[in-house]
């Protein structure tokens, strides 16, 4: 299966790539084949089953709100947050769902919205089956979609059968590949990359597509870091980033980096991300909305505290960043339902210590050095958000995890990286080993680990 950075780096809406971002755009899909099977008149209601993790924690990742915005026809990317709570609770008080903006439908939000939390389907955790009945209750189209992760969506077929797989001129899977055609072709990674991205868009829409992204990383941090209040959903949970920096602004920028006091600021700039997120905001997932501060903290601090930075080096930096998530999307997961924090968390820290490493002028060793010591360090991380919000811990851990890469960036680029006895081949085969391994209430539930333990309120 051929992806490219841009589906990892994709512009969407809190709190959840797998539960807000990706049930939103299966949503969509599903009404799109049903008016491209000219059915949309036809259509008299619809149902939906949620199965597994998107049963266990959907009401507190907003998996409701984002699948009746996407039968409406509205997409992640560009669709107002604010809308979706909106419509959300007016759906729910009887006023009924217009379908692609066209189709007026009764909807019995109690009725036709079932989750079946006792049910998982063998696929994956993150499950959805909509149906689409006529006024005699006959069933126009019935279609499972599966959230994989990090927004990508999949049905039965595509999980067998991948599909939009394009010819790319340097294909890799491995990290020992994607090394090998590095050093056989004289390349950067960010050069392979933008070599097999330009099979999708020319050198210059890459180049402003990934500074685009880029920006709206850092808008997301700017709101994050001026935005006070509560965050919703019940728990209570007061915004602290902005508090946080301006105390960090009354000590002023360091001077020089690295520098201790520096990343106290990435840790700052993850915490706004994703209590933004948690407000449902708009976002980069990176490669999940779950750790979506750490890659635009890091990047962040780059760019405030390294002289050189310049968008030639950001477009380096999330390159590389998409090279490395890659290797985790092909040989592990990206999915906190599938293999707990690490697939995250875990991730987003290994893809920003790599792409931090060669955006400092790191070699190919430690790059690899500092990806695979931030994995390492994340084995067995588990997801149990409390009250199956993305809260407590995600956005302390997300603060955490930030310093953590831009410290082992720091470590790899003291030594060579010869000494290492574990490639990252291995560290992300042994992360999808673990996940498989670790029991399923830490994984996207709310049933287990913190959530389990702490009292919601």
């Amino acid at each position: 299966m051929s992806i490219s950075v841009f589906q990892l780096f994709s512009i969407g809406v809190g709190p959840s790539s797998s539960h807000t971002v990706g049930p939103m755009r299966a949503a969509k899909k599903f009404v799109e084949a049903l008016q491209t099977a000219n059915q949309l008149a036809q259509c008299d209601n619809i149902t939906i089953e949620l199965f597994g993790s998107l049963a266990l924690t959907g009401v507190g990742h907003g998996t409701d709100g984002a699948i009746l915005a996407g039968l409406e026809g509205n997409d992640p990317e560009t669709i107002e947050p604010s809308l979706i709570p909106k419509r959300l609770n007016e759906i729910k008080s009887g006023s009924g769902l217009k379908l692609l903006q066209q189709r007026d439908i009764h909807f019995d939000y109690a009725n036709h919205l079932q989750w079946l939390k006792k049910q998982t389907l063998p696929q994956h955790s993150n499950a959805m089956r909509f149906s689409a009945w006529d006024k005699n209750k006959n069933c126009l189209l019935q279609t499972t979609y599966f959230s994989i992760g990090g927004g990508f969506i999949a049905t039965e077929e595509t999980l067998q059968h991948p599909e939009n797989t394009k010819v790319l001129p340097y294909p890799f899977k491995t990290a020992e590949e994607l090394f090998d055609l590095c050093k056989k072709n004289n390349l950067t990674i960010a050069q392979l990359m933008l070599e097999n991205e330009k099979t999708w868009r020319s050198e210059k829409e890459i180049k402003e597509g990934l500074i685009h992204i880029a920006n709206i990383m850092a808008e997301c941090i700017e709101k994050g870091l001026h935005t006070r209040g509560t965050l919703p959903g019940g728990l209570n949970v007061m915004r602290r980033a902005p508090e946080l920096y301006r105390k960090l602004q009354e000590r002023g920028l360091p001077l020089v980096s690295p520098n201790p006091e520096a990343t106290l600021w990435p840790t700052v700039f993850a915490m706004a991300v994703n209590e933004e997120n948690a407000a449902g905001g708009r976002v980069v997932t990176a490669p999940t909305n779950g750790a979506a501060g750490i890659i635009p903290s890091v990047l962040t601090y780059y760019r405030k505290f390294y002289q050189g930075a310049n968008d030639e080096k950001v477009v380096e930096f999330l390159l590389t960043a998409g090279a490395i998530g890659l290797l985790y999307k092909f040989g592990a997961s990206i999915s906190g339902a599938e293999v707990g924090c690490q697939g995250e968390v875990g991730v987003a820290c290994s893809m920003a210590a790599g792409a931090l490493t060669a955006t400092l002028g790191g070699t190919l060793m430690q790059i690899e050095n500092a990806a695979e010591m931030a994995m390492e360090h994340h084995l067995g991380m588990t997801c149990d958000p409390i009250a199956g919000l993305v809260q407590i811990p995600c956005i302390e851990r997300n603060g955490v995890a930030a310093e953590k890469a831009i410290k082992l960036t720091q470590l790899a680029l003291l030594e060579e990286g010869s000494h290492k006895k574990v490639s990252l081949d291995k560290v992300i085969k042994t992360m999808l080993k673990t996940g498989k391994d670790m029991m399923t209430i830490y994984k996207e539930t709310s049933l287990g680990g913190l959530a389990a333990n702490v009292p919601e309120c």
